[in-house]
């Protein structure tokens, strides 16, 4: 597999545990909070398909629409987490994946700024 798309998979396999996760959060934040974070994951996955299809300027701003998307991912997982929805093991799991995203994100933007 070609290294670029390594962050397609991980994100597919990201939204794949996440979506049915949140469906379980409480019904009373399913259209506010729960709604954000989905809302942010697939907007993350959306910039980084727009982001493969074009290339210079627009190729980096699709790549900083998806880090703000992945930031704010980050932000509802930790309220989720401190609102108990996600224990500390399902919380460690998504952190971890939500990290190595990060660091494929920023070598994507680093590769994308050199060339």
């Amino acid at each position: 597999m070609s290294a670029d798309l390594i962050i397609f998979t991980r994100t597919f396999d990201l939204l794949d545990w996440l979506l049915p996760k949140a469906e379980r959060f409480p019904k009373l934040y399913r259209s506010t909070v729960t709604q954000r974070l989905m809302d942010a994951a697939l907007d993350f996955q959306e910039a980084l398909f727009d982001a493969h299809q074009q290339g210079g300027t627009t190729r980096q701003k699709h790549l900083r629409t998806a880090n703000a998307a992945l930031d704010k991912v980050r932000l509802y997982l930790r309220l989720a987490h401190r609102w108990q929805w996600l224990n500390d093991g399902q919380y460690e799991h998504v952190s971890r994946m939500v990290a190595d995203l990060g660091k494929l994100l920023g070598g994507w933007i680093k590769q994308a700024a050199q060339g």
